[in-house]
């Protein structure tokens, strides 16, 4: 009996590190993607002057989406197995394609751009706002609040009023980078916050589970 005991907590005891090292490698992923956002974000609003003096707004920040959304495919395929994954595939499903109609037509004209940057924002924007409030996985608030945001900016597209300026683009893509950069640095310190917790609170039992473990966002 003593033999099975020990056993027992030898296998508790691994079990307890394997989840510990999920829930780090979550959390430095999610917090390299975030950092890379805020950076590209930042370039963004940084050459937005530059970018409206040459005449080349919309092909740079369509270039911009393109190399984002990619960041976030290589996020999520990277943790495929995590509740997250088509939270972070959707803004590649829509920024790449997007993106490169965007950046390769430079002959296309406002119109075509405005309808353009508008598809992508509500696609990006209506998907990450409903996931966060149905699924509420750590600091999911900030998903909400940038996924509202976007939605915000899709309608200003949508308009598409001659007030518009080229700068617009820049600022749209600039802030939306950024926000949802924060949100997953946001995301990153909630999933440590976890970590530091004890197993039996991380865990409710089987009736009393949470959404975020339901989600898949948090390793089970």
């Amino acid at each position: 009996m003593i033999e099975h005991r020990e056993q027992g907590r030898a296998s508790d005891a691994w079990t307890e590190a394997a989840e510990m090292e999920r829930f780090r490698r979550r959390e430095v992923w999610s917090m390299r993607l975030g950092i890379a956002l805020i950076l590209l974000g930042t370039v963004a609003l940084g050459t937005l002057r530059a970018a409206d003096s040459t005449g080349a707004s919309p092909m740079l920040f369509g270039w911009l989406l393109v190399v984002s959304g990619l960041m976030e495919a290589v996020h999520a395929f990277h943790k495929r197995s995590w509740g997250g994954f088509l939270l972070h595939l959707m803004p590649c499903v829509a920024g790449v394609p997007i993106g490169l109609l965007i950046a390769t037509h430079p002959s296309a004209g406002g119109t075509a751009w405005m309808l353009l940057f508008a598809s992508y924002f509500t696609v990006v924007g209506l998907f990450r706002t409903i996931s966060a409030f149905w699924f509420k996985f750590p600091a999911w608030i900030w998903a909400a609040f940038e996924g509202i945001v976007s939605l915000l900016l899709a309608a200003v597209f949508w308009t598409n009023s001659p007030r518009l300026g080229p700068w617009v683009f820049g600022f749209s893509v600039g802030t939306s980078m950024i926000l949802r950069g924060w949100s997953s640095i946001m995301f990153a310190q909630g999933v440590a916050r976890l970590r530091k917790l004890p197993q039996s609170h991380r865990r409710n039992d089987k009736h009393e589970k949470r959404p975020v473990e339901r989600s898949g966002f948090v390793p089970s």
